[in-house]
């Protein structure tokens, strides 16, 4: 067995989708994958393109994102280390509808529908750790058509900065990519998405240093009313 197969694997089995295969349906799975290093603004895929099988991010960044005719660009999902993406596509073998492009530096793994299927007929519980990934993403999809449609854009930037929970006063997050990817994910400009921050900075509830936010104050984010 080489080396790059054996990293393959072990890459495949930090990832939740596979943490809990054998060692034998690692290889099976190591077996149809290939890896892929890309820089950052490297596009992996257009839409359109043919899809045959989903990929894993092990580092970096990728953005999944539509564009008008007009050269306006939405951003649909921003996936980063240990989640995949392109599994209900390559289910239904339809091309892709979104353009994949990294914003960082960024390893991955793409997993061919081949091994995929093969997987499937073996292992039923595969099968359900597939179904409650497709279906984490169509929650996470639905509570996005709500925010858009119910919450305000202030709403919407607190939502983003407790998403990964603080817990403390001085708890702090990297905003995961530029403010333009991050509004555009939030179905915002980029100067509102900036003006609602600086409005929170200067209510004393966040504090703004580059890319790196404090939460100042969590239960007053929490509790924010317009």
């Amino acid at each position: 067995m080489n080396a790059a197969k054996i990293k393959v694997q072990e890459f495949l089995s930090r990832l939740p989708l596979f943490n809990e295969m054998t060692a034998d349906e690692l290889d099976r799975i190591a077996a149809g994958t290939t890896e892929r290093r890309a820089e950052r603004g490297e596009v992996l895929f257009r839409r359109g393109d043919p899809c045959v099988g989903f990929h894993c991010v092990i580092y970096g960044q990728v953005k999944l994102a539509f564009t008008s005719s007009q050269g306006d660009e939405k951003v649909v999902e921003i996936i980063g280390p240990g989640h995949s993406f392109g599994e209900a596509l390559m289910f239904m073998e339809k091309p892709y509808i979104v353009t994949a492009q990294t914003l960082a530096d960024s390893l991955l793994l793409h997993v061919s529908n081949a091994a995929v299927f093969g997987e499937l007929e073996h292992d039923p519980k595969f099968a359900r750790k597939m179904l409650a990934g497709l279906s984490r993403r169509l929650h996470g999809l639905m509570g996005d058509v709500e925010a858009y449609s119910l919450r305000s854009g202030v709403e919407r930037v607190i939502g983003y900065l407790l998403k990964g929970d603080p817990q403390d006063d001085g708890d702090t997050l990297t905003l995961q990519a530029n403010k333009a990817v991050i509004a555009s994910r939030l179905n915002l400009t980029p100067e509102h998405f900036s003006r609602v921050l600086h409005m929170l900075a200067a209510k004393q509830l966040i504090g703004i240093s580059g890319k790196i936010i404090t939460i100042l104050d969590v239960e007053k984010l929490r509790n924010y009313e317009e």
